[in-house]
């Protein structure tokens, strides 16, 4: 058995609120099986993997963790929502601050995809899109684990790696990103074409992206206010509408 399905059914359990002998028994093993099935000392048969996810309501290939999601589903690009799509989930209530913060990193992230667009290399997309997925994960991680109430079965990396080798992943694809666009090779991937690099001024930056471009703006200023001063917060700048 690989090393998902001990967290994922443990984390699936503990969820639901129940303890491990009653999971036990509903499952039609014993407590002592039970423990060393989601400690990953002993592996079961796929009888059990399939009454498991039955139990559970989830597929096999969540259960081993070929799949994110409890359906088996495999997203597309089809699938994803628009990042503004109407819902209840973007909607924000109380503070601006996190729809302003939010507007500001959307806004800039529209910029960046469209230049890597235009570069039309696959491998600086993904080792940028590494970086920056990275630091998603890293500010999910720590919201969620804050609260020790919350199943961590979630993550597969350990609460006292992730962080190091969060930091680390992303030096590497920023590593990766840095020569890629440089137009040097790096491993098996094939650098930057840099007839494809778009040329690029402030002025020019404004006229192609009218929307986008005072947020990239802010978001530059914001971030070098917080890297030359440990004081300085990172609270957008913006002009009130009169």
């Amino acid at each position: 058995m690989n090393h998902h399905f001990p967290r994922i059914i443990t984390l699936l359990r503990k969820e639901r609120g129940l303890s491990q002998k009653s999971a036990a028994e509903q499952l039609g093993v014993s407590q002592a099986l039970l423990s060393h099935y989601e400690k990953g000392i002993r592996e079961c048969g796929l009888e059990f993997v399939v009454r498991v996810a039955d139990f559970y309501n989830v597929s096999t290939d969540y259960l081993l963790g070929r799949s994110p999601h409890r359906t088996g589903a495999m997203i597309t690009v089809e699938d994803l929502p628009e990042p503004d799509a109407a819902g209840k989930e973007n909607v924000f209530k109380g503070s601006l601050l996190p729809t302003l913060n939010k507007k500001l990193i959307a806004n800039s992230l529209n910029i960046i995809y469209s230049i890597l667009q235009k570069c039309n290399n696959k491998h600086l997309t993904t080792e940028i899109s590494a970086f920056l997925s990275v630091a998603v994960y890293k500010a999910f991680r720590l919201l969620y684990s804050s609260n020790g109430k919350n199943p961590q079965g979630l993550f597969s990396i350990p609460q006292r790696l992730s962080n190091g080798r969060a930091n680390a992943a992303q030096e590497v694809a920023i590593s990766n990103a840095e020569a890629l666009s440089c137009g040097e090779n790096v491993d098996d991937m094939e650098g930057l074409d840099k007839e494809l690099l778009p040329v690029l001024s402030p002025e020019q930056l404004s006229a192609e992206y009218p929307l986008f471009s005072s947020s990239l703006f802010n978001l530059i200023q914001n971030a070098e206010a917080r890297m030359g001063s440990k004081k300085q917060g990172n609270t957008p700048r913006t002009k009130a509408k009169k």
